[in-house]
């Protein structure tokens, strides 16, 4: 086992390992990323879609989301995504709550060839809506699953 770090620590660990990744996928120049543009693995992956050359799409769970969720140290990369993004779905939930949150991530499923997750393997929360949650929905729907999770990473709380 490597040492282990802050959080803020592994970001780095894990835009170098989605951009390794994604360059399997954008040599074919037919990459396009779905996401939710969350704060932490969701944007990180986002940017790592854009700087591989793919498009992405842009799921915002609730029509509340950028008023009510994003918060002021998240609120400019989301808007550079948004606007980055060659599609954005605003789904018609009015307020971010669990029920949001699993629309947004069946929206992921339908659309996804496959499913990247960063996922430190911890099993679903019992809440819902979570990245336990959309990994196990991926592998029932027969979605194959890209597990990134680098050594070293640490996961927030």
């Amino acid at each position: 086992m490597g040492p282990v770090h802050r959080t803020e620590d592994s970001i780095p660990l894990v835009r170098t390992a989605l951009g390794d990744l994604l360059k399997h996928y954008a040599d074919d120049g037919d990459l396009v990323g779905v996401s939710c543009i969350a704060k932490g693995a969701d944007s990180l992956f986002a940017e790592a879609v854009l700087a591989a050359g793919g498009r992405l799409t842009v799921v915002v769970p609730s029509q509340d989301y950028r008023k009510n969720k994003v918060k002021p140290d998240h609120a400019d990369l989301f808007d550079h995504l948004v606007e980055a993004a060659a599609e954005v779905l605003v789904l018609p939930h009015e307020t971010a709550d669990r029920q949001a949150y699993e629309a947004a991530n069946a929206v992921l499923i339908e659309r996804a060839d496959r499913l990247v997750a960063v996922w430190d393997g911890r099993p679903p929360t019992g809440k819902g809506g979570g990245t336990a949650d959309t990994v196990l929905q991926a592998r029932t729907a027969g979605i194959p699953v890209d597990v990134v999770w680098p050594d070293g990473a640490a996961r927030r709380g």
